[in-house]
């Protein structure tokens, strides 16, 4: 993965060698440093699943999971949910010097490396500060 945005990803159905689980609905970043923490992902059965990215691998046409077992249930009380920063409730935050984020870039290693601001422009994240979690 290199140079991947968050939009990117959730274009991706989530597969388990050819077996399609679900499909990623939000990308669940860490409450305070810049890189993603996992996937909420939307099973067959309904039912919102956490899949973390030390189990998930993009393709590049689907986003394969290390196993079935690690999809965590994702319930409004959970930890994820609770303590994480869901990339759709801050798009639309300001950042450095009043941009609109509309996106972030990941590497390799799920750290978050540029933002995408006002007009798709891309900005290293160098030293700019991710907005704090927003309400729902």
């Amino acid at each position: 993965m290199r140079g991947l945005t968050g939009a990117d990803l959730l274009r991706r159905p989530v597969q388990l060698r050819g077996i399609q689980l679900g499909r990623s609905v939000d990308l669940l970043l860490h409450p305070q440093e810049p890189h993603a923490l996992g996937l909420d992902v939307l099973c067959g059965d309904e039912r919102h699943r956490f899949l973390p990215v030390s189990a998930a691998q993009p393709r590049a046409d689907h986003i394969e999971a290390a196993s079935s077992l690690v999809l965590l249930d994702l319930r409004e009380d959970s930890f994820y949910r609770l303590e994480s920063r869901p990339l759709s409730t801050l798009r639309g935050a300001r950042v450095d010097g009043g941009a609109e984020l509309q996106d972030v870039v990941f590497d390799g290693a799920w750290r978050i490396v540029e933002l995408v601001v006002d007009a798709g422009k891309r900005v290293p994240l160098d030293g700019i500060a991710l907005p704090s979690r927003r309400s729902r």
